[in-house]
């Protein structure tokens, strides 16, 4: 039985929207508690000053203004419910999304992290990330968010070209975005990350490269490409679909983003994640728990979840989605002490696939030792070894499999999506090989 390619490229597109901004530890092993018991924890704030015309993320703009002690009541209420039903003892980072969490007050900010601290072990480098819009965070807010316990920054800078800030439908200038950036260094200096968007409509190679070097003067030591990706439903969309603006052009694209990180290789970065780079060891603690699939918990409307419920006497590890619209899931966590809509219990080979998929967007890949912590019978030799598309992908130097595990090549990083079309069927077909599935009646 060999994985349907709907499925596969579910997948494939799951494990691109868990593309982060942000290694403690390279393996993302255990240091001393167990893993069961550690999660990192993501804050979802829902709210934004208006909609960007390319964004489908779950947000909302509060005509009536935002009742903000109630949220952050509902968020400290299900943050202490989630960490409990995890059997959570220590919390390795926590990362505020959104949404634009800079809209919310640092009041807000500390509160849930003592929250967490009540209830875990917070220890004082934990990475604590606030996701940044530059024409909500002047200086002094800044300082004050670092007073409530922030120590890393995510600034949705975008684009340094104001009629591509315009068509993305920002409210802030590449002016704005500098000078935000600017304080953000002065305040948390080798902590800050930028965001650049590459594929926009109507944008060319040499104007966008212009921009990176621009960029590279400017930042810190951890920086992000983002591939635009159209949403149906979205303004930006409807505006494609109608003529207005020219559709994204795929094969420029795919050439910006091979510009753009051989340019960043030359300026120092590494490149640790698909679309993430950075230097002087300055990953992101928080999104290489996702791709070393550890456990986080999701607190606020729509946040997702990946962990064991312990507290509800279950072992398998669940994926959460909490309810997405702000007044229904208050109501929830009021009523219940959180907003789960969605459980979906996760097997022994989802959870492979997840690992799989997560792992190879990485440069160190999936190593042996990390594999046998969710795998302890079937080895990487044993599922990828006897492939002749995977020796084939080895040899076209897109893939290593080797003593250290298996990993993409540089050139291979590039092309992830179309290498797991072949990867993770090949995981499914020698799973079901050694354990065939229940026959129907049988």
């Amino acid at each position: 039985m060999v994985l349907p390619g709907p499925r596969a490229r579910g997948l494939v597109a799951a494990a691109r929207a868990a593309q982060g901004r942000r290694v403690g530890s390279a393996e993302g092993s255990p240091r001393g508690d167990p893993a069961s018991r550690r999660a990192a924890l993501y804050v979802h704030w829902p709210y934004c000053e208006k909609r960007c015309s390319y964004c489908n993320f779950n947000k909302y703009v509060a005509r009536g203004g935002v009742d903000e002690a109630a949220l952050r009541r509902c968020l400290v209420t299900e943050a202490h419910t989630l960490l409990a039903l995890g059997g959570v003892h220590r919390v390795d980072s926590v990362f505020f999304g959104g949404g634009t969490p800079s809209l919310a007050s640092p009041h807000t900010v500390a509160a849930l992290l003592e929250a967490v601290a009540q209830v875990a072990h917070l220890p004082a480098d934990s990475e604590v990330t606030l996701e940044v819009n530059p024409t909500s965070a002047p200086g002094s807010r800044l300082a004050e968010f670092g007073a409530a316990g922030v120590n890393r920054l995510s600034i949705g800078l975008q684009s340094l070209d104001d009629a591509e800030l315009q068509l993305l439908g920002r409210t802030h200038s590449a002016r704005d975005a500098l000078r935000t950036l600017a304080a953000a260094r002065r305040l948390f200096p080798g902590r800050v990350s930028v965001d650049l968007m590459l594929g926009l409509p109507g944008q060319q190679l040499g104007p966008w490269l212009g921009q990176l070097r621009e960029l590279l003067r400017h930042c810190d030591d951890h920086l992000s490409l983002y591939q635009l990706s159209l949403e149906r439903g979205t303004a930006l969309f409807a505006q494609v679909q109608r003529g207005a603006v020219p559709a994204p052009d795929p094969e420029l694209a795919a050439e910006m983003y091979a510009e753009g990180r051989a340019l960043l290789r030359t300026a120092g970065f590494r490149q640790y994640e698909v679309s993430n780079f950075a230097r002087r060891g300055a990953l992101s603690t928080h999104n290489w728990t996702y791709w070393q699939c550890g456990q986080y918990l999701g607190v606020g409307p729509g946040a997702h979840g990946r962990f064991v419920p312990h507290g509800a006497g279950c072992h398998t590890r669940e994926a959460r989605i909490q309810t997405l619209e702000p007044d229904n899931w208050m109501r929830e966590v009021i009523q219940f002490g959180h907003g789960t809509r969605k459980r979906v219990p996760l097997d022994e080979l989802e959870l492979l696939e997840e690992v799989l998929a997560m792992g190879l967007r990485t440069d160190v890949g999936i190593t042996h030792q990390h594999w046998r912590q969710f795998e302890s019978q079937l080895t990487l030799w044993d599922v990828f070894g006897a492939s002749e598309e995977v020796k084939r992908l080895q040899e076209q130097g897109l893939l290593l499999l080797d003593h250290r595990g298996l990993r993409c090549s540089w050139e291979g990083l590039a092309v992830l999506d179309s290498l797991l079309l072949t990867l993770l069927p090949r995981l499914q077909e020698v799973w079901w090989q050694r354990s065939p599935p229940p026959v129907p009646g049988g």
